[in-house]
């Protein structure tokens, strides 16, 4: 079989065509200026169109094999080349850090991606293809950023932010960067979705050899699976909104170690509260010690005192945050007001000359969550049973409650939260601030 050069049709709409004329405009003769890499992209796009022809018209749409890597010592077959404009333009500067680039979307993230997926772009570090991004790793998900030039695994990170492993979205990139053999033994590959409810595949569309495939990975990869790191895409125009934003994500999202939206969100509410002084820097998705401060300093502006006031939002920090309720962080050289006290009730005689009641205790201070779950053995779990008794949720009761924590308290408790109206994190069985308060108010 014999292919020859078909000209590109002026006014054909086609993306073959476009894709053609592109191609063309950068195919100059090498003496008058052109790029090698770029005739070889324009041969690549017409031989792939040429195929296309054959085999009925247009591009076909092939599903990529998956195969596992087969790079030495767990190394992924995937060397990428340096920063480079379209078609090879070695003009191209590096990004300043934490550059803002062009706008995209999620959908139009995942539509480039494809268009490669499909056309199945043969590997190389050193070509570029008819759009002009270099046919490696990193500029397959460059051009899948719509970056305008060929990146690396370790200057993609300057186009995006760090996220958590459960914050992943189609449209991300999951990138690891081996110092000891950066331009070999690094990768970088779009997520396109979980595969699994537990979280341990995913939908991955990547460029390694032979060329450009979707398949189904394990987290985070084959091999160097925890040096892998998420990362999101800066100038996302359209980012997918979390569900139910208002509603309190869950302790597990705070603490040392957390990267997630929530953190920011929680430290962009807290600076509106007259946290700022808190932040050398901006609020971030990586959990500090800025973040438990502010926290702590909004808990105790509440008069809230010991587990309360811990620097860790629970359900009530997060609602006074969210509803804009309660008093804001006092300046640095304001104290705090003190703690909330329910004063004592007035005796009362009765008619007969009865003796006085005794005025009503106030709610005990809640003793902190470590208190109760799983091996936990002390009092506090035994009067939170008889708590639960009193107000008519004990019905998961064999024998009466005692300092033992069981499942019977947590499906008790679950009930006292969800009769409340509380769903999700807000209702997982386990009393807070808040259950404790409404149980022995």
């Amino acid at each position: 079989m014999e292919f020859t050069d078909v000209e590109p049709g002026a006014d054909c709409a086609c993306g073959g065509c476009g894709a053609r004329r592109r191609a063309r405009l950068h195919a100059a003769r090498i003496e008058d200026g052109g790029h090698r890499a770029a005739r070889g992209a324009r041969r690549a796009a017409l031989l792939v169109a040429a195929v296309g022809s054959v085999l009925g018209g247009g591009t076909a749409a092939i599903a990529a094999p998956a195969p596992q890597p087969t790079g030495g010592a767990g190394i992924p077959e995937a060397p990428q080349g340096g920063v480079s404009g379209l078609y090879g333009d070695d003009t191209a500067a590096a990004p300043q850090p934490r550059a803002v680039r062009p706008a995209t979307t999620r959908s139009e993230i995942m539509q480039r991606a494809q268009t490669w997926v499909d056309q199945q772009v043969p590997y190389s570090m050193s070509r570029f293809w008819s759009d002009g991004y270099r046919q490696d790793c990193s500029g397959f998900v460059s051009m899948a950023w719509g970056l305008g030039t060929s990146q690396t695994t370790w200057t993609l990170p300057n186009f995006a932010d760090r996220i958590g492993k459960d914050d992943l979205q189609p449209g991300d990139a999951l990138i690891f960067n081996n110092a000891a053999n950066p331009e070999s033994g690094s990768h970088v590959v779009l997520f396109g979705g979980w595969a699994d409810d537990a979280h341990t595949r995913y939908v991955a569309l990547e460029q390694t050899r032979p060329g450009t495939m979707k398949r189904t990975n394990p987290y985070a990869y084959w091999s160097n699976s925890g040096s892998y790191l998420p990362y999101r895409y800066r100038g996302l125009s359209q980012p997918m909104p979390a569900p139910d934003a208002d509603a309190f994500p869950g302790a597990d999202r705070f603490g040392p170690g957390q990267v997630n939206p929530y953190v920011t969100r929680l430290g962009e509410m807290l600076v509106q509260r007259g946290g700022a002084r808190f932040y050398h820097e901006g609020p971030s998705p990586d959990w500090g010690e800025a973040d438990r401060q502010a926290t702590q300093a909004f808990q105790l502006a509440q008069g809230w005192r010991d587990a309360e006031a811990d620097g860790y939002p629970g359900k009530d920090t997060w609602d006074f945050l969210v509803h804009s309720k309660g008093r804001d962080i006092p300046p640095a050289d304001v104290s705090p007001p003190p703690p909330a006290t329910v004063p004592p009730a007035p005796t009362t005689q009765t008619t007969q000359g009865a003796p006085a009641q005794p005025a009503p205790q106030a709610a005990p201070g809640f003793p902190g969550a470590d208190r109760f779950g799983p091996g936990q053995v002390n009092d506090y779990v035994r009067r939170l049973g008889l708590a639960l008794v009193a107000k008519g949720y004990g019905r998961y009761y064999t024998e009466g409650p005692s300092p033992d924590w069981s499942e019977s308290d947590r499906r008790n408790v679950q009930a006292f939260q969800l009769a409340q109206g509380w769903r999700g994190a807000e209702a997982d069985g386990y009393p807070g601030p808040h259950t404790w308060r409404l149980l022995f108010g």
